[in-house]
């Protein structure tokens, strides 16, 4: 007999409404804008026929939020697992560059020593150990399906590296983990054997849409 093929994807959540381009990281209260509600519409739209059994998010209000249309479009309850939660950041609650931001306060120099680890929050490395524990109960629960697992930038990004096996460490401008998308994992049995992407929200509105989580170059 062949193995089951499952599918896992990573979606990242839609824009939240932000206007004072605040690092929220963990922060509550951060949620979804009307672009970010449409987003999730335009997710929901994209994979309503597809065979998911299982939707699991984070359990920020945005990340809720954005699996909210899906599941009612599937009428499968949303199942929170605090391993896809956003990544842990020291700068929280700040804006974050040089100009007005946290960058122009010696105070906090102390926490940029180490780029690779990163010295300012969560490690790469602990990053993407929980999300693929994650994904990995998710794959075993929807076996020979589909899941759906609703998290944030770096964690998805960071978990896409490690799939890939590419160094960790990164330039955060480069991350291709737009507001609303899917890194797919595509497995056979338990081997990986495909990671794809997707923008299923990039007609909702131009690239103007409020993206402060890649701001402290870590989350």
């Amino acid at each position: 007999m062949s193995e089951p093929r499952t599918t896992v994807h990573l979606l990242r959540h839609g824009e939240v409404h932000n206007p004072a381009g605040v690092l929220y990281g963990r922060l509550p209260g951060y949620q979804l804008s009307d672009v970010g509600r449409r987003m999730a519409e335009a997710v929901a739209a994209r994979l309503g026929d597809n065979d998911i059994t299982l939707i699991v998010s984070s359990p920020m209000e945005r990340a809720q939020q954005t699996a909210r249309p899906l599941a009612e479009l599937l009428g499968i309850p949303i199942v929170t697992d605090g391993r896809l939660i956003e990544a842990g950041n020291r700068f929280e609650g700040r804006t974050f560059g040089v100009g007005n931001g946290s960058l122009r306060h010696p105070s906090v120099w102390r926490w940029l020593y180490n780029p690779f680890q990163p010295s300012w929050g969560e490690s790469y490395k602990v990053i993407a150990a929980r999300v693929f524990a994650a994904v990995a109960a998710a794959r075993e629960q929807a076996r020979g399906h589909e899941a759906v697992c609703v998290s944030h930038q770096l964690p998805i990004w960071t978990a896409r590296s490690a799939a890939q096996r590419r160094p960790l460490w990164h330039d955060p401008r480069r991350r291709e983990c737009a507001l609303a998308s899917l890194t797919t994992l595509s497995y056979v049995g338990d081997d990986l054997v495909a990671v794809t992407y997707d923008e299923p929200a990039r007609d909702v509105v131009p690239h103007t849409a409020a993206d402060t989580d890649h701001l402290d170059a870590g989350a």
